[in-house]
């Protein structure tokens, strides 16, 4: 079975290798977005997924999109009998979905009709739900609105981050495709119809979503951290400069030093809690501090911080 493989970042890296590595498939070529200057340097970087097809020795791709007539005949040319879209990151029009007898393959890190959109990891984490899922759908000209192929559900332990849980649930799509290839080519799987009803669409992440909102509770704040590891990230504003939170945890209570009340929303608070150097009050509960980072200055734990900057204790944020 011929594939062309369309993908972008390097956690959709380990489908490409399924697909590589299964003995009756061929990854006729491979398609990802054309290399952009980026950096300081502006130097020229391509994608994880052009690097991969190119240790490999797979033919790579990269059209600014299908709507030419020439990139549609160009796929045709490689003669795929199904693409496979992992994060590639552009709209595929319905004369490029046509051209592989077998359609166009989408995994998406979410059970759906639930989680559609761009961001569907990160809300899972946010709306902190106990189980999630990858699943493998036939591409239509929605967003995220094909039938479903195939579904495999994902427990969640509440100590993901964004990123660990979209690399594990690619690498589960991976394996989920491959099982699948076969049998969808040989019409033994049908796909089905989302129930639009119980559809919910995320929102792309902007840098402001990390913003520390202290009137939420530590409980929302940790899942938020987590949600949003590694951009943008959790972070408020200290004497003037920006201050990531990189390891947060909830407490309900918080052993405070001293005998001083509860802290207020945004009050700074000196804990004794193992590696916990301090906490920050929330609408409900602690919101405990393992690491942070000043902006300007290297990450560190927050005993280490409180040594250096003692005034951090009793500031507001």
């Amino acid at each position: 079975m011929r594939i062309v493989f369309m993908g972008t970042p390097q956690y959709v890296v380990p489908v490409l290798e399924e697909l590589q590595g299964a003995s009756e498939l061929q990854v006729a070529a491979v398609y990802t977005p054309p290399d952009r200057p980026r950096g300081r340097g502006r130097e020229i970087e391509i994608t994880p997924v052009k690097g991969a097809a190119l240790e490999f020795g797979i033919p790579v791709r990269q059209p600014v999109s299908f709507r030419s007539e020439e990139a549609r005949r160009e796929l045709a040319a490689f003669r795929p009998d199904v693409a496979v879209v992992a994060a590639y990151g552009k709209l595929l029009p319905s004369a490029a979905l046509e051209i592989p007898p077998h359609g166009c393959l989408n995994i998406h890190p979410s059970l759906l009709p639930r989680y559609r959109g761009p961001s569907p990891v990160v809300t899972a984490i946010l709306d902190g739900i106990s189980e999630t899922g990858v699943t493998l759908m036939l591409l239509d000209e929605g967003m995220d609105t094909g039938p479903i192929v195939a579904q495999q559900k994902y427990g969640l332990s509440g100590t993901e981050t964004a990123l660990s849980l979209t690399e594990d649930l690619f690498r589960a799509g991976g394996r989920l495709l491959v099982n699948c290839l076969e049998p969808w080519a040989a019409g033994q799987l049908t796909p089905m119809a989302q129930e639009d009803s119980l559809a919910t669409v995320t929102s792309k992440l902007v840098r402001s979503d990390g913003i520390a909102d202290w009137t939420q509770s530590a409980a929302h704040l940790e899942r938020r951290q987590r949600a949003l590891t590694p951009w943008p990230g959790l972070f408020t504003q200290w004497e003037n400069k920006t201050l990531r939170l990189l390891e947060v945890v909830a407490l309900q209570g918080g052993k405070q030093l001293g005998e001083s009340p509860g802290p207020q929303p945004g009050e700074v608070v000196a804990l004794n809690e193992g590696d916990i150097g301090c906490g920050i009050g929330t609408a409900e509960g602690i919101l405990g501090i393992r690491s942070l980072q000043l902006e300007g200055r290297r990450a560190t734990s927050s005993s280490e911080f409180l040594r250096g900057y003692p005034n951090f204790v009793g500031s507001r944020l």
